[in-house]
């Protein structure tokens, strides 16, 4: 991934820098969870607040982004948090970046089940 505001936000995001997190964001910023419209997040220094609470309840968690498209002012990526609040989250996040900062996020996260979890409607099939 060659998006630098991205990349020092993973960085930001790795050492707990609050400061360069929500450096990171424009004064205009909205982060929508499309399946979870609650979770909305409007400008920086919400960011900031959402980020300060994770690192307290999540000090181990580490970001990284495993593949990523970059299109326009686009960056389409996949991302992996690891030891979130006990668990697991990967999923597509969607980033808008103008002007070197991010302006908008649309997030596809999803807690990662166990190898071994049942799926909806039944229990996983053996593969052969």
């Amino acid at each position: 991934m060659s998006n630098s505001v991205v990349q020092r936000l993973v960085g930001a995001l790795n050492s707990h820098d609050l400061d360069g997190v929500s450096a990171c964001f424009g004064e205009d910023f909205l982060g929508e969870w499309p399946a979870h419209p609650g979770r909305d997040v409007h400008g920086p220094d919400q960011v900031r607040r959402n980020w300060e609470r994770v690192f307290k309840t999540s000090p181990e968690i580490t970001i990284e982004v495993t593949h990523a498209v970059e299109v326009g002012d686009e960056v389409w990526g996949e991302w992996y948090y690891t030891k979130a609040a006990g668990q697991d989250l990967r999923g597509v996040i969607i980033i808008t970046v103008r002007d070197g900062l991010i302006r908008r996020s649309r997030f596809y996260m999803e807690p990662v089940d166990a190898a071994g979890a049942a799926v909806p409607g039944g229990p996983r099939l053996a593969r052969d």
